[in-house]
C-alpha cells in the first residue's frame, strides 16, 4: 500500500521483526530472548491481544486436536493433566510464556502490516504497519523477518455460496465469528461439515441444544483418544514435568508416526480397524457404512480425533445425529437436500471452511517463515 501524504509515519529499526503474536510468534520471540539476548526484536500484532487462533475463536468447546506435550513449546513443558486441551487452557499457557520471558515490552498491538519489501542492496526488510483506529503508520526495518501470521483470514472466514441462504428464517453462524450472546438452548442446530471444528462443536452444543445434526457431504475418519493420557500423567508424576517432557514428546511422536505409516502401508487393515472402533462406540443399529465409512484411505486426509469419544456419546444419547447428503438449497425453515429431505433448523453453523481456501487480502504468506540475508 502506498503511504499517503496525510499519513503520519514513524520509523523503527530492529534486528528481527516478528509478525503475529500467536503461538509461532511467541515461540520465536522466546527463543530470541533466551538464546540471543543481544538481538533486538519487535513483535507486530494486528489485534489487541496475544494468542492468535486461541484468542480469536470463541465457539463452544474449542480445543486442540493435537496433544499439547507435542504441540507446545519445547522450552516450556505442558503441565496440565489434559493432553487434548481446551482453548482457554492453551491461551493461559501462551500468556504465561509471554510473562515468564518478559515479552510484553516487545509486542506492539494494533499494528496491521500493510506491506513488506526486501532490499538486496541494503540486505534489509522494510515493513509498513498501520495502527488500528488511526491513519498513523510505522515503518520498520529489520535484517530478518519472521512471519507468524497463520493461515486464516482473520477478517472474514471462508463460507461456500449456499443457494437460498437469504431465505432462511433463523441464524447462520460462522465459527470464526461466534456471537458472544448466542442462545442455542432448546434450539435445533445444524452443523455443516464433518472436520475438526464440526466434531468439536456438536458434543459441546448437544448438552444445551434441543438437537444437533451433523450434515456432511461425505464421511471422514473419526477416532477417539483420551483427553487425559494416563501414561503421560504417570511419567510426569514420577519424573517431574521437566525431565519427563522429552520422553513424553518422543512417545507421542512415535505413536503418531507409527499410526501414519501403518495407514499408508496397510490401508485396508487400518480402515477396518478404524471403522470397527466407531462401530463399538455407537448403537448396534447405527448406519456406520453411510455416515462413518469414507471413500478414501486413512491419512489420504488428516484423521479427525475426538477426545474420550464425546461425539459418539452425543450421538448414542440421541442428542445429536448425522445426515450424509448434498445440499440443494436453504429454505425458510432449514436445508433441503438433494434427496428431497429437509433438515429443520433454528441455527445453522457452517464449518466447511478450510484455512487454505482463502488468504488474507493484505497478506501473501503463510507461517512460519524465516527470511533474511547472510553476512
Amino acid at each position: 500500500m502506498t503511504i499517503t501524504p496525510t499519513s503520519h509515519t514513524h520509523s523503527a529499526d530492529v534486528d528481527v521483526l516478528i509478525v503475529g503474536a500467536g503461538i509461532s510468534g511467541i515461540g520465536a520471540a522466546s527463543h530470541l530472548k533466551s538464546r540471543r539476548p543481544g538481538t533486538s526484536f519487535a513483535v507486530l500484532e494486528g489485534r489487541d491481544s496475544i494468542g492468535g487462533t486461541w484468542s480469536l475463536f470463541r465457539y463452544p468447546g474449542i480445543r486442540s486436536d493435537s496433544d499439547m506435550p507435542t504441540f507446545g513449546f519445547g522450552f516450556k513443558p505442558w503441565t496440565h493433566r489434559k493432553s487434548i486441551a481446551d482453548g482457554h487452557l492453551i491461551l493461559d499457557y501462551l500468556r504465561q510464556t509471554v510473562r515468564e520471558n518478559g515479552l510484553s515490552e516487545h509486542i506492539r498491538f494494533g499494528h496491521q502490516v500493510l506491506s513488506a519489501e526486501f532490499s538486496s542492496s541494503k540486505g534489509r526488510w522494510t515493513v509498513t504497519a498501520q495502527q488500528s483506529g488511526s491513519r498513523k503508520q510505522t515503518r520498520f526495518t529489520a535484517r530478518f523477518l519472521f512471519l507468524g501470521t497463520g493461515y486464516y483470514d482473520y477478517e472474514e472466514g471462508f463460507t461456500p455460496e449456499f443457494t437460498g441462504v437469504e431465505d432462511f428464517g433463523g441464524q447462520v453462524i460462522h465459527p470464526q465469528h461466534w456471537p458472544r450472546d448466542l442462545d442455542y438452548s432448546g434450539k435445533r442446530v445444524v452443523v455443516i461439515g464433518s472436520g475438526a471444528t464440526a466434531v468439536t462443536l456438536i458434543p459441546s452444543m448437544a448438552g444445551e441444544a434441543g438437537h444437533v445434526t451433523m450434515l456432511q457431504r461425505s464421511p471422514s475418519y473419526v477416532f477417539s483418544a483420551p483427553a487425559e493420557d494416563p501414561i503421560t500423567n504417570a511419567v510426569n508424576k514420577l519424573l517431574g514435568h521437566q525431565r519427563a517432557h522429552r520422553l513424553v514428546r518422543r512417545k507421542n511422536i512415535m505413536l503418531t508416526r507409527g499410526m501414519y505409516k501403518a495407514c499408508r502401508r496397510a490401508p485396508k487393515l487400518m480402515r477396518r480397524l478404524l471403522i470397527a472402533n466407531v462401530r463399538r462406540r455407537l448403537p448396534k443399529n447405527f448406519d456406520v457404512d453411510t455416515h462413518f465409512t469414507p471413500r478414501y484411505n486413512p491419512w489420504d486426509q488428516r484423521l479427525c480425533m475426538v477426545p474420550d469419544g464425546d461425539l459418539f456419546k452425543a450421538i448414542s444419547s440421541g442428542r445429536a445425529s448425522v445426515v450424509t447428503d448434498r445440499i440443494e438449497r436453504f429454505t425458510k425453515t432449514g436445508i433441503r437436500l438433494k434427496s428431497g429431505q429437509e433438515v429443520l433448523a433454528d441455527i445453522i453453523c457452517s464449518t466447511t471452511w478450510t484455512p487454505t481456501a482463502t488468504t488474507p487480502s493484505n497478506r501473501s504468506w503463510t507461517t512460519p517463515t524465516w527470511s533474511g540475508c547472510r553476512t
